[in-house]
């Protein structure tokens, strides 16, 4: 079997437990938690697929796959007009700062052992810091990761996230969160599939209701999470 030279690139820039931060968001799933819409397995799952198919797919993993084109192209110009309608699409400021926050510490750690510098000029411009998707997909392109490895990834990781907090807020057992990532796998091919050329008139499409629950996530009484 040939050997893969990009796979262990493309583990530990899709690892979870890299030192960014995203372990203490939950993209507004926290509320859903406590107003009882998710409220076990089955409505867990059911909020994880919505969130792919309805949200992730048009936004954020549909940015990535552009960012990578950018990073291929060398394209700064392209960079930062995704970049600026990123920041535009997150309307809930927590998702916002969310994803600034962890773009700056992604950046920080792969900068240091991959210095670039269409990275170092985005950086640069991005004046509240680079937004996680797009340094994903550019750092993706640098290191040669193929898109399809790197979006299945992106959207596996995302997933795998989402369903560690259903399994510590609703709460879940182990198994029931194994199970959903397990039920998973032919929707994350399937997006992997759509996203590789996204429709970027639909870019930032959501339900209404993920939003207004990401912004009703800063005054909930008690949180667990940042967002």
């Amino acid at each position: 079997m040939m050997e893969q030279s990009y796979l262990g690139s493309l583990l530990h820039l899709a690892d979870s437990t890299l030192p960014i931060g995203s372990y203490t968001h939950s993209s507004g799933l926290e509320t859903f938690v406590q107003q009882g819409l998710v409220h076990n397995s089955p409505t867990a799952a059911t909020f994880v697929r919505n969130m792919l198919q309805n949200n992730l797919q048009y936004n954020d993993a549909a940015f990535m796959s552009l960012a990578y084109a950018a990073g291929s192209q060398r394209n700064i110009t392209g960079l930062l007009e995704l970049h600026e309608l990123c920041t535009a699409v997150k309307a809930p400021r927590e998702l916002r700062e969310a994803s600034h926050k962890l773009g700056a510490r992604l950046t920080r750690i792969f900068s240091r052992r991959y210095p670039d510098s269409l990275i170092a000029r985005y950086e640069a411009a991005a004046r509240q810091g680079p937004h996680y998707c797009l340094v994903f997909g550019v750092y993706a392109s640098l290191l040669a990761i193929p898109l399809p490895a790197a979006l299945f990834a992106f959207y596996y990781n995302t997933a795998a996230s989402m369903v560690t907090n259903c399994v510590k807020l609703v709460p879940l057992g182990q198994m029931d969160g194994q199970d959903i990532l397990f039920d998973l796998q032919p929707l994350l091919r399937e997006l992997t599939t759509a996203t590789l050329e996204p429709d970027q008139s639909l870019l930032g499409l959501c339900n209404a209701g993920f939003d207004i629950r990401s912004m009703q996530h800063e005054r909930l009484y008690s949180r667990l999470y940042m967002s």
